[in-house]
């Protein structure tokens, strides 16, 4: 089995990007995705260059922070905030134009970078909402990367980082037995979402989900590799 141990949220905070950094050097994360509206994001920028062998993709946003570019008010609120939400499936679809603007700067502002990028995936994974499905094979196509692995993209196997998503390496989920339980899948290739960090104050202000990150820190650090794995 190929397997992709993915870190998410690199540039949320600066404690969270030292948290996905030491869980690479010293642990099984591979690859991480950059948010471009973090509070850190140019910190994340600087260590991604001084650890070259940390892939990095794009974490696109829609659901958190402020938006990149101008005239995208269908999708903020009145804090000029993005209005939606983790629960953006029971609500309105945005404007797709307004999407493909904002997202479209997102991408431009990480190849401005210098930083290669490995892959596309979004905060809450908001790429898998139905309605924005054409518009991230669009972007797909047109950068030339994978993309995450959702429900609604299952049918794309062109455009697929991998075969299938594994999401339960989180909040209750997160224990030492995540290759046991991965050596049960039939898949051939598999993604591990894992959010490591050391929880900072800014952390403690954006996020619900904190000391769970230390914990994943600790065990992506202890694990290692099975014989039987590929690694991505």
């Amino acid at each position: 089995m190929k397997v992709l141990v993915n870190a998410d949220d690199f540039g949320l905070t600066k404690g969270v990007t030292d948290g996905i950094v030491q869980s690479h050097l010293y642990g099984i994360v591979q690859s991480t995705t950059l948010m471009m509206n973090g509070l850190a994001t140019e910190y994340a920028v600087v260590a991604a260059k001084l650890n070259p062998s940390l892939k990095v993709g794009i974490h696109l946003v829609l659901t958190w922070g402020k938006p990149l570019s101008n005239n995208v008010s269908g999708l903020t609120n009145e804090n000029g905030n993005f209005r939606y939400t983790n629960n953006f499936a029971q609500m309105e679809a945005p404007d797709l134009e307004e999407v493909e603007r904002e997202w479209r700067s997102q991408l431009e502002a990480f190849l401005a970078t210098g930083l290669p990028l490995h892959h596309i995936d979004s905060h809450h994974h908001i790429h898998g909402w139905a309605p924005l499905k054409n518009l991230v094979l669009q972007l797909a196509n047109e950068y030339q990367v994978p993309v995450r692995y959702t429900d609604t993209l299952k049918n794309e196997k062109d455009i697929l980082l991998t075969e299938t998503l594994w999401l339960d390496f989180y909040g209750e989920g997160v224990d030492k037995k995540l290759f046991d339980k991965l050596q049960q899948q039939p898949h051939h290739s598999i993604e591990i979402m894992t959010h490591p960090a050391i929880v900072d104050n800014d952390l403690r202000s954006v996020s619900s989900y904190q000391e769970q990150r230390e914990k994943e820190l600790q065990i992506l650090q202890e694990l290692t590799f099975p014989n039987w794995v590929r690694k991505l």
